[in-house]
């Protein structure tokens, strides 16, 4: 009876670890062989006998199962231990961490990766501010924000616009028990525009209902509906939550496998589970619909990326000799024909204020460019940006690399401790002393350039913007008042463009006429609104 009784426990134990733990049932991963260890364990306690002979009761191990499974778990300790130990120490292996990350090519041009950007296309909203700006939205409604709340966002372009997009989940179990069929839609926040925030309930004049989601339970919890689908055996990363052109929603699942023991994990491929009715697609790296927008997790990528600045001459490089490091982490960037990269910074080992390099990989394919490029990090450009402003107290976001007029830049926004947007500010990447900020992006390009007109003696002259002279006639003209600045749109003849200078610039701005004849230089870009650099009133006479 004893032994009828063990064995149903163990039996549930089994069930318990197996349902909630969801090992992958693979080599290389620790997870079965660890569950596999504890399930042993616990047998030889439950089939032991217990000696009350002596002073103190002992265990005895006298049963053959207990024998037998005392033999398993010194099996699978050795397997969990000796194993690693053999195949993964990068002292044995230190060229394969190295592989990982593939081919690196050299870059020649960044614009090749990041094209140059109009102002209103920059990214103004980071991952805290589109939570604030959805907790908002949510919260605005009462009875909806007692019910769910906002899962983690995810970043992707939705028919060409850049967008923080978010879950509704479950608040709990008996939330979960009362609305088992799912939470009703998504956030949508615009990285462009902080006033574009969308609460999303409906698609195609459906109601929307998040069933299959991590804060729900038992077969509707996302990570069990996969794994007991057949994927038990597959090695998963990164749910994300992303929605394609049409506005679904789904779960993104990165598949990988171990390349390096028990370790080296590299992206093979996708899965794509439809958050409403479960429904599972399965895809290669090549295959992956352009919808989706990652396939390479960030956490692989960094640790490859680290592993090839590492050992770049193998473990034994006590010197430090030519090594490398990433700066900041990775961030999301975004270049041509919905293309979009992991950048980070790389500097030498033990230099932390400046790089020499950096490098874009392709969040789909992981194919790397290296630009051998020097420049300031990430955070010595946060630092720059935030000393300009530092009598308000405000503090620099994350960068975002851009082409602005042809010169690699950081883009971020400065704010106040509440976590909102008070103003803008660019860095040079070459040169962190180049820095211009403004409460709008155009006061902030405007002052990006004079202070960067001002240093052309430290830039590369291949950087330069190239200039265009025009001489016409003003069709019209208007003024604008800006902290304390008057800014001068006006318009030409036989141009579609506006144009816009300050009074600082030119003392004729502000008696200028429209019929003037007047001569103007510009820098050439795809703004709709072009700052120009230089202005010579013909009907005025003097310069």
């Amino acid at each position: 009876m004893k032994r009828v009784f063990a064995t149903v426990i163990l039996i549930f134990i089994g069930f318990v670890i197996f349902y909630f733990g969801m090992p992958v049932i693979n080599y290389g991963f620790f997870g079965l062989p660890l569950s596999l260890l504890v399930w042993a364990i616990a047998g030889v306690v439950l089939f032991s006998g217990i000696d009350t002979s002596k002073k103190t009761a002992q265990l005895t191990f006298n049963s053959k199962i207990a024998k037998f499974l005392i033999v398993t778990a010194v099996v699978l300790l050795g397997y969990v231990t000796i194993l690693p130990l053999l195949t993964t120490l990068p002292m044995f292996r230190s060229e394969s961490y190295r592989e990982l990350i593939g081919r690196v090519k050299q870059g020649q041009k960044l614009s090749n990766h990041i094209a140059p950007i109009s102002l209103n296309k920059i990214r103004v909203v980071d991952e805290p501010l589109a939570m604030l700006l959805g907790e908002k939205i949510i919260g605005s409604q009462p009875a909806l924000g007692s019910q769910v709340e906002i899962g983690d966002f995810t970043i992707q372009k939705v028919n060409g616009e850049l967008y923080w997009v978010a879950p509704l989940l479950h608040t709990g179990f008996f939330k979960w028990f009362n609305n088992s069929d799912g939470t009703p839609g998504y956030v949508m926040v615009s990285a462009t525009n902080e006033r574009d925030v969308r609460l999303v309930q409906h698609v195609n004049n459906q109601p929307l209902k998040l069933k299959y989601q991590p804060e729900a339970y038992f077969g509707s919890h996302i990570e069990r509906h996969v794994y007991f689908s057949g994927y038990a055996t597959t090695g998963l990363m990164d749910y994300n939550f992303e929605i394609d052109d049409q506005g679904m929603p789904f779960w993104i699942i990165t598949k990988y496998q171990k390349k390096v023991g028990f370790a080296g994990s590299d992206a093979t491929g996708i899965l794509t589970i439809n958050a409403q009715t479960g429904e599972i697609s399965e895809y290669s790296i090549e295959d992956t619909p352009l919808w989706v927008d990652r396939i390479q997790p960030a956490a692989f990528i960094e640790n490859q990326l680290d592993d090839w600045g590492e050992y770049v001459r193998g473990y034994w490089n006590w010197s430090n000799e030519e090594k490398l490091e990433i700066t900041e982490g990775l961030t999301l960037v975004y270049g041509e024909s919905h293309k979009s990269y992991w950048y980070t910074g790389l500097s030498s080992v033990g230099k932390e204020e400046s790089t020499v390099g950096f490098v874009l990989v392709d969040t789909r394919t992981k194919e790397t460019t290296y630009y051998n490029q020097s420049g300031a990090t990430e955070y010595a450009a946060q630092q720059s940006a935030e000393g300009k402003v530092q009598e308000k107290g405000y503090y620099a976001s994350l960068p975002v690399p851009y082409i602005i007029n042809n010169i690699p830049t950081y883009v971020m926004t400065l704010k106040d401790q509440g976590g909102l947007v008070k103003m803008f500010a660019m860095v040079a990447i070459s040169d962190y002393t180049i820095v211009g900020v403004g409460n709008t992006m155009r006061e902030t390009l405007t002052s990006y350039k004079n202070v960067y007109n001002m240093a052309d003696n430290r830039i590369n002259s291949e950087s330069i913007t190239p200039k265009t002279t025009l001489q016409t006639v003003i069709t019209r003209i208007e003024n604008d008042v800006k902290n304390g600045n008057s800014f001068y749109y006006f318009t030409v003849k036989d141009h579609p463009k506006i144009f816009v200078g300050s009074s600082q610039l030119s003392n004729e701005l502000p008696v200028t006429a429209v019929g003037d004849s007047v001569i103007l230089s510009y820098d050439l870009d795809p703004e709709e609104v072009i700052d120009i650099s230089e202005f010579d009133n013909l009907s005025i006479g003097q310069k």
